[in-house]
């Protein structure tokens, strides 16, 4: 990818999510988990119950705090600074939004049959979503960027999804983005194989 191209999709993602949270800043406290829920947290029996079904859409636009959304965007800033254009910004911003509500319904699955509810909120389902799309890309390009092991992409697979389980982290919600993510790639991903291809 030429250097001065800048990822289109990624860019405005970034910028809505930074403004979204600059906004409820601005009108109250992004780390109260009320607050979080009525700025369109996900919460699966309002969902469920209440019928409120874009909350598996708002959820990705609402972080706790600004670390958590540095945290989101940088990732989501590398990631798409690699692989929009290769992978193209139509699908880069399907596969986007699947891995976001997947990964919810999956974190929301796991909740129900544990008997918990809690509010959901972030980015990182559907940019785990994207890293899961890098790695079928590395994996499909590795004839272009030298011998990448099978066992080396696994541990990569698993350090990034479970590598933050602490409390308050949604690693559900990551898994269930990552192998989203890496059934989309491995579906409609074709590599050119024109030399721009770099990770």
């Amino acid at each position: 990818m030429n250097r001065r191209e800048l990822p289109i999709i990624t860019t405005i993602l970034i910028i809505i999510n930074v403004l979204i949270f600059l906004g409820m800043e601005i009108v109250g406290d992004t780390e109260s988990t009320l607050f979080l829920y009525e700025h369109g947290g996900m919460y699966w029996p309002s969902v469920i119950e209440d019928g409120q079904w874009y909350r598996l859409i708002t959820h990705m636009f609402v972080h706790s705090g600004a670390e958590h959304l540095l945290n989101n965007m940088f990732m989501l800033g590398i990631l798409g600074y690699q692989i929009e254009k290769e992978y193209g910004p139509i699908k880069y911003f399907i596969t986007y939004f699947v891995c976001g509500v997947g990964g919810a319904v999956v974190s929301a699955l796991v909740e129900m049959n544990m008997n918990e509810a809690v509010v959901s909120i972030g980015a990182s389902g559907a940019v785990f979503g994207i890293f899961g799309v890098m790695l079928v890309m590395i994996f499909k390009n590795r004839r272009q960027m030298g011998e990448v092991s099978a066992p080396r992409l696994v541990l990569l697979f698993i350090l990034m999804v479970f590598g933050n389980m602490e409390e308050g982290v949604d690693w559900m919600a990551h898994l269930g983005g990552a192998m989203l993510g890496v059934a989309a790639a491995l579906l409609v991903y074709r590599p050119k194989f024109n030399g721009r291809f770099r990770l």
